[in-house]
């Protein structure tokens, strides 16, 4: 309940703050204007600017020069583009300053929100810590697989949008949590008159990544209802790794250090560079068309009777082998070489990519389903009040497809294994030959798979606004929304039961099903239990290795897996704003509102998930969980001066929010900041305020989702010896007594799970910002603007998983081993197969630090006939930093791949009459890696660096008086993204995986819109 003590404590708190932030600057500026106290600011003419509310205050205002930062950018500005949806234009460069976004180019990585899922963040600190709003009200969360925390930009709609509102500014205080480095605001078309189709179409000059967007929109304007809405439906079709050039062949792209020439592996059956799976870090990519057996030299190959002899590949060296591959030069048995033993172990001379590899999506396709309807009915009472309603809706159907290796591990002594291989003894069991040891194991390039995701969004939101008829320009909104999102995922996955059924070969009887036997063999499940139709293992042939499996069995141990995820919101809000009182310089605003929300969160694996039946994929179990929160909160701005000597304008704003959480308690934000104009063409602004971001749903409750890493990261492996932490040898030794040259054979089992029973709490920020605004009258034929702010943000207790090295290393490194307090919490150890486990919560750790310039300047002067038009907008950080402990030094990594320290667009455009020319750019700025060449291999070096990043666009628009249509090119210059070395970085092909690079290439576009 919203007590007289809550208020009396949030109206102290802004009290508090205002003493000590504004009355020192505001009494400075008193001073220097005391003459001028007594004029009062004139009252804002009929044909004036009307009274509205732009996003980073909820105070009603003519000036729009304000107090925060904000950014606008129009429908028609993005058409102009060739942004032909409202996530091309929120995800790009002109706004988001060159900081990385997720996009449909992530489909194959984990991401929150599930692939296909596209998200904005501003200042480069997350897309949990941008806040989207449609009409100034929240955008829920939607997407699939438990991570589910942020608004999907795909939900938004396109035909109706008028502009999009950009705070890069914190807000915790006016907005809620969340809204921690900024918040977009999404408006929609006030009123609709007439029908309208449109359409948006982008070709690509090369083949295949077209977008098409087709919308219709429609309202009527009566005497007391208004109704307006759109339908739109946009569709990206897929981009595979084979469409373009640089996509074809993932090279190290190691360069000699002397030289600087490309010292690549080569290839020694080819001579020429080696491509590696797309997805893979370079030369240690996955092995494809080989078998593994124990290690064999010539003379025992030879001794075992075997024909032979063993012929070593190119680029082999020494005599023992534990790989091979089918050699055609061999014709009496199926014999291959592979690996080396004696000599230098290099793995090039292994099978590691194939044609299938480029089916994978570098632009994975989505269609997305977006209607919109907003009405208004004016009741003529209740204080000449409104209704309102809105209703969002959408479905996106997104899929994804990647790559799958196959590993046969065939049993010791099966009669599937040849004669020629039946001395094989690879291993223990790896899972799936049922405790037996494998006798082969067949590298075997699968093929394609494929995820889908089918995502349903609607929320439906009700309100009431109208004039409280008792207080004189006051005003009251009273709203309550409900938003769901109902997603179902799918994805192709190996089974590891029937990996295992299928392994197990014996001899048939009469009564089992003659489909499910093979050379008189069958699966031995096949005779207890008829019901489960195993289909054995093929016989192990060179065709098996290179991939040619029978289609049944193929169907039987790769079936698909299905998952759904829902999430709730519901949302409650009373707002009331208006004159306080009178001074000199106008009236004192006030704004006071309470609102509650109610937030919900299930998510439910395939049931092959959370048993831990998927072959190489992680457990995950259901995510389920909800929080309620209620939040009070106040802004006051306050005219000091108005028209005064050297004061045309100085205003202050306040605002506080008390917030409490079910989950974690209560907590309270403030921002205050001043805008100050000398003069009608200069004013200097500034704020300083907290933010903070309350724990995502699935940051507290995921449910333990497992994962393996190898065994080499075990801490006390050769525990022993000299230069080991003195913590870790007595740590190890306490657990492994006698063992100081102990090698971990179990993997690291990791369970990734949410931090709610750990106390997790919401973190906390502090914004600075201030700036220069210039905007002189020089004549009415030309127009300049120049806009200059500094921004400071520091995040604190920033919610973050530790990780398992971290974890690990500082367990076994502390004192606190022994007691099993800290981080030691989180780890165990069996004590039988000596295998970790580390459970890796998400908890609060890490400090985030971002401070830079934000430039603007527009510029508008009558040319001969027409009008040219000049912007330009560039975005410098002079720090983006973190760090995960508070003992840690702070890690800068400004100007680094994926950080750039510049990001910027222009534009120059040219108005005649109908017509309007336009030349764009987009600036992304050199970036250096930041790994030292001594983490690298001795003979060559990685190379990081990429160079600065023009992309040219070009169009021109035409405008009827019943159509218009604009039509240009984008990626003029057809500009490729820049080449990195393997081994760091996430790639694609052999680019750096990042959004501020067009994957497509030079695209063609045109809009149209017909009005009747």
């Amino acid at each position: 309940m919203f007590t007289k003590t809550v208020l009396h404590q949030a109206i102290q708190l802004l009290a508090n703050s205002f003493t000590k932030y504004v009355l020192p600057i505001s009494s400075l500026m008193l001073l220097a204007s005391t003459p001028a106290l007594g004029q009062t600011s004139a009252e804002p003419a009929a044909d004036e600017v009307e009274e509205l509310v732009v996003v980073g205050s909820r105070i009603r205002q003519t000036n729009l020069k304000t107090i925060s930062p904000i950014k606008m950018m129009t429908r028609e500005d993005a058409a102009a583009a060739g942004l032909n949806s409202t996530m091309d234009l929120l995800q790009s460069n002109v706004l988001t300053g060159g900081t990385s976004q997720i996009n449909n180019a992530y489909g194959g990585y984990v991401t929150d929100g599930g692939p296909g899922a596209n998200t904005i963040s501003l200042r480069g600190l997350g897309a949990s810590r941008t806040l989207v709003l449609i009409n100034g009200r929240r955008v829920a969360p939607s997407g699939t697989q438990g991570a589910v925390g942020t608004a999907d930009l795909n939900v938004l709609p396109t035909a109706m949008i008028e502009r999009v509102e950009v705070l890069r500014d914190g807000a915790s205080s006016i907005y809620g949590s969340d809204a921690v480095s900024g918040v977009i605001n999404v408006i929609t078309r006030e009123q609709v008159e007439g029908f309208a189709i449109e359409g948006d179409f982008n070709y690509p000059t090369e083949d295949n990544g077209e977008q098409i967007r087709l919308s219709i929109t429609g309202g009527m304007t009566e005497e007391r209802l208004s109704l307006s809405g759109s339908f739109d439906y946009y569709e990206r079709k897929p981009l595979t790794l084979a469409d373009r050039d640089w996509t074809r062949c993932n090279e190290d792209l190691f360069r000699d250090p002397v030289t600087g020439a490309s010292d690549d592996y080569i290839d020694p059956r080819t001579g020429k560079s080696k491509c590696y799976p797309a997805t893979a870090s370079g030369s240690n990519g996955v092995t494809v068309n080989t078998i593994g057996t124990q290690a064999v030299t010539a003379a025992n190959w030879i001794l075992l009777g075997l024909n032979g002899p063993v012929v070593g590949g190119p680029g082999s060296s020494g005599t023992t082998f534990t790989r091979f591959r089918p050699n055609s030069a061999v014709t009496t048995g199926l014999i291959g070489y592979e690996g080396v033993g004696g000599g230098s172990n290099s793995i090039n001379v292994r099978d590691t990519f194939e044609p299938r590899m480029l089916n994978e999506d570098l632009i994975s396709p989505a269609k997305n389903y977006t209607g919109f309807l907003q009405s208004r009915y004016e009741l003529e009472s209740l204080g000449n009040a409104e209704i309102y309603a809105e209703l969002l809706a959408s479905r996106r159907e997104s899929n994804q497809t990647g790559y799958r290796q196959l590993s046969l591990d065939y049993r010791r002594g099966s009669p599937l294994i040849p004669a020629e291989l039946a001395y094989g003894n690879f291993g223990a069991d790896q899972g799936t030959s049922g405790g037996e040891r494998v006798g082969v194991r067949a590298f075997i390039g699968f093929g394609n798979d494929s995820s889908e995701q089918n995502v349903d969004f609607y929320k439906p939101t009700v309100g009431l606004r109208g004039d409280l008829e008792f207080l004189p320009d006051w005003r009251y909104d009273l709203y309550t929304s409900y938003a769901k999102s109902d997603a179902t995922y799918e994805r192709n996955s190996f089974l590891i039961d029937k990996l295992t059924y299928a392994s197990d070969a014996v001899t048939a009887t009469s009564g089992v099903d003659s489909s499910l036997v093979r050379d008189g063999l069958t699966c031995e499940i096949n005779l207890t239990d008829p019901n489960e139709k195993c289909i054995l293992l093929p016989r192990l042939t060179a065709a098996v290795v290179g991939g040619n499996l029978p289609q049944d069995f193929k169907d039987y141990i790769f079936q698909n897996t299905q998952g759904s995820t829902e999430y709730e919101e519901s949302i409650y809000s009373a707002i009331i704003d208006g004159p306080l009182f009178n001074v000199p310089a106008g009236a004192v605003q006030g704004v006071f509102g309470i609102e509650h929300r109610r937030m919900e969160l299930k998510d439910q694996p395939d049931e092959n998930s959370i048993a831990g039946n998927l072959y190489n994929l992680s457990i995950a179990t259901p995510t389920s969980g909800e929080d309620d929160v209620g939040e009070y909160y106040t802004e006051i701005q306050i005219p000091i001066l108005a028209d005064a000597r050297f004061a045309k304008e100085l205003t202050i704003n306040g605002s506080v929010r008390y917030t409490d959480y079910d989950s974690y308690g209560s907590d309270d934000t403030y921002k205050m900041g001043f805008i100050y104009s000398p003069t009608d063409w200069v004013s200097v602004r500034g704020s300083r305020g907290t933010s903070f971001r309350a724990p995502a749903l699935f940051e507290q409750f995921q449910g333990p989702t497992s994962g393996f890493r190898p065994a080499s990261i075990d801490p006390c492996n050769d525990y022993g010896s000299d230069g080991v932490n003195p913590n870790r040898v007595i740590n190890c030794t306490q657990e492994l007594p006698g063992q100081p040259e102990f090698q971990a054979t179990q993997g690291v089992e990791v369970f990734s799970l949410g931090g709610a029973e750990a106390g997790l709490f919401a973190e906390t920020s502090e914004n600075t910002s201030y700036g220069i605004i210039f905007d002189p009258a020089i004549s009415d034929t030309t127009g300049l603007s120049i806009t200059i702010d500094y921004f400071d943000i520091q995040i604190d207790n920033g919610v973050q998983k530790a990780g398992e090295d971290e974890i690990l290393d500082r367990c076994y490194d502390s004192a606190e081993f022994a007691e099993d307090r800290g981080l030691c919490r989180l780890v165990t150890r069996d004590p039988v197969t000596k295998q970790l486990t580390v459970n890796d919560a998400y908890t609060n750790l890490a400090t985030e630090v971002v401070r830079g310039l934000d430039i603007s300047t527009d510029f508008s002067q009558d040319i001969g006939p027409g009008s040219l038009l000049v912007n330009l907008s560039v975005t410098r950080y002079y720090e983006q930093s973190s760090r995960l402990f508070a003992d840690e030094p702070i890690e800068d990594i400004n100007g680094s791949l994926e950080s750039p320290e510049f990001g910027g667009s222009g534009e120059i455009g040219y108005a005649l009459d109908n017509w309007k020319f336009l030349y764009g750019v987009e600036w992304i700025s050199s970036m250096d890696g930041y790994k030292e060449a001594d983490e690298l291999p001795e003979e060559s070096f990685s190379d990081y660096t990429v160079p600065s990043y023009l992309e040219h666009r070009i169009s021109a628009r035409f405008q009827a008086d019943s159509w218009k249509t604009t039509f240009g090119v984008r990626n003029l210059t057809n500009e490729i993204p820049p080449q990195i070395s393997a081994g760091y970085f996430n790639r694609v092909g052999t680019a750096p995986l990042y959004s501020g690079y067009d994957y497509i290439g030079r695209e063609v576009f045109i809009n149209f819109q017909v009005q009747y």
